[in-house]
């Protein structure tokens, strides 16, 4: 008899759209996750090959004194060239999806009900063909906007360039399969991630959790 494979589902969003806390409420449910941005670090760690690709590019000022990759740096490069922007993303989005197809293959032979891949680029780079189905959070831009600022310490002006730069809020929700509203009132998220699990269970051929 053939082992039951776990459904991936793809969870994405736009900058500060709360993706990591759906992810932790979904591991409320005994469901494991899979973080596409703890894989992009990864993959741009010292002694990574994408790592030595960027340093040859930009040089000494985009790393930190311990040889780490200076993530703030590089960020108000590409930020502000298009083309810089891109140049990165081949370098990075090829090593992050094999990455990510080697730890869902490992999640793959574990007995879960379902597994989350967790990525802020799920469309944008190509992940979403790993995935089974894709799971939008959906914030107002507004939101987006003050979240990123206050969060990450940039002013409105770079928090609604980051937003920009991302794919616009009405094509992700025209690729989603299923939208979470997510405007900060807990409760309403909590209800929202167990329907959606018992979705997933259903889906999957599995009775609701206990």
């Amino acid at each position: 008899m053939t082992a039951r494979q776990p459904l991936i589902i793809g969870v994405t969003g736009g900058i500060a759209s709360g993706k990591s806390t759906v992810a932790r409420a979904f591991a409320q449910h005994g469901i494991p996750w899979v973080d596409a941005d703890d894989v992009a670090r990864e993959v741009v760690a010292p002694g990574e090959p994408a790592l030595a690709e960027i340093r040859r590019r930009y040089g000494p000022r985009v790393l930190l004194e311990d040889g780490h990759l200076d993530r703030r740096a590089l960020r108000d490069i590409v930020f502000a060239d298009t083309a810089e922007r891109r140049w990165l993303e081949s370098v990075t989005h090829p090593r992050i999806r094999q990455r990510l197809g080697e730890h869902l293959e490992d999640f793959r032979r574990r007995d879960v009900p379902y597994v989350l891949l967790v990525s802020p680029l799920l469309f944008e780079s190509g992940q979403y063909e790993l995935v089974d189905r894709a799971l939008v959070i959906d914030v107002p831009e507004s939101l987006q906007i003050e979240r990123t600022a206050r969060r990450d310490g940039v002013d409105e002006a770079q928090a609604r360039a980051i937003v920009a730069a991302q794919m616009p809020r009405d094509e992700r929700l025209s690729r989603a399969d299923d939208v979470l509203v997510n405007e900060g009132d807990e409760r309403r998220l909590a209800d929202q991630v167990a329907e959606l699990d018992r979705q997933y269970r259903a889906l999957g051929g599995l009775p609701p959790a206990r």
